[in-house]
């Protein structure tokens, strides 16, 4: 008898403790409308796993499918869980503001802006401005001397001119728009006596001699063929061609303008045995032909012994450029 009724306490008891069960099973609001019921058993980073009221376990529900409030309410009775289930949690904006509020900002230190001016006042209140408006006034001058000297003005009167503040720029546009000036005769004459070959001296034969002027003879009589003093033989040669810096602008368009037919590899019969002589700050070039050009610098083919070599002449350093015969003295 005393053995039943312990058998019936223990039944009991179960029964009670299923009933407890029961009750404990906690209720969970999903987001599509519908509830799940259960004690939770497992929980990652995907969701968790209830044991139904019926003892079966539940597939995995996802923390999304949760209610804010029930999330909430899971995170707040496991700390534990909590970690897995705040990227679910929704954060309102007075709540972010507030996490991401600086308690007691320091101001940085700023610097002052400086007053609002003019451009030309800008530049004449810093360093740099006024390194700008140097150069700017220097290249100015500089460039009134080059057109002082293309156009054959006096550079004292252009570059004194351009050193005009304010309205010193318009100097070099003016004296290059307006035509060259014409040298003088005093000038035309010192010119034409530096660039105009010497006369030949003239050859004459004494009757009945075998001589020049320059070399007697020691024979005499009979019929004697005379010898052409050294300078007959230059006598046919076509005129050498002078430009000069300043009376010419050594470009790209000079070049193939002036010497058009020194860029093809075979010459006309006219030009074939002319040549280009290039007098720049690196020394005097004898050019056969040009054989590249650019809008910088030019190459052309020298004679350097019994072989050719190309070199590259920039324009810049050009100062003289000769058209000449290659067997005149000039």
């Amino acid at each position: 008898m005393l053995v039943n009724q312990r058998r019936f306490i223990c039944l009991g008891l179960f029964l009670c403790g299923l009933l407890c069960g029961i009750a404990r099973a906690d209720t969970y609001k999903l987001n599509d409308g519908s509830t799940v019921s259960g004690d939770i058993v497992s929980a990652d980073e995907n969701g968790m796993r209830l044991r139904l009221s019926d003892g079966n376990y539940s597939d995995p529900v996802s923390w999304s499918k949760f209610s804010q409030d029930d999330l909430k309410k899971i995170a707040k009775a496991d700390p534990k869980k909590e970690p897995l289930i705040a990227p679910f949690i929704e954060v309102t904006e007075e709540q972010r503001i507030k996490r991401t509020e600086v308690p007691n900002p320091v101001q940085p230190t700023r610097l002052k802006r400086p007053a609002q001016q003019s451009l030309f006042g800008a530049m004449l209140s810093s360093t740099v401005g006024l390194f700008v408006i140097v150069i700017l006034y220097g290249a100015g001058i500089y460039a009134a001397y080059e057109v002082a000297i293309y156009r054959r003005r006096a550079p004292a009167l252009v570059c004194g001119l351009a050193a005009v503040p304010a309205l010193g720029f318009l100097s070099p546009v003016i004296f290059l728009w307006m035509p060259a000036q014409k040298r003088s005769a005093e000038e035309e004459e010192i010119y034409q006596a530096e660039h105009t070959p010497p006369p030949e001296a003239p050859s004459f034969i004494v009757p009945g001699s075998l001589a020049t002027s320059e070399t007697p003879s020691e024979n005499a009589g009979g019929l004697h063929i005379a010898h052409a003093a050294p300078g007959a033989a230059s006598a046919n040669l076509p005129q050498t061609q002078l430009f000069q810096r300043g009376a010419f602008m050594f470009n790209r368009r000079f070049f193939e303008t002036k010497f058009s037919g020194f860029f093809g590899v075979i010459r006309r019969d006219a030009e074939k045995d002319m040549l280009i002589v290039i007098k720049s700050a690196r020394g005097e070039f004898q050019a056969e032909r040009i054989t590249r050009i650019t809008a910088n610098d030019l190459h052309a083919q020298v004679r350097k012994g019994q072989a050719s070599e190309e070199v590259m002449i920039p324009f810049t350093e050009i100062q003289e450029v000769r058209l000449k015969h290659k067997d005149s003295p000039n």
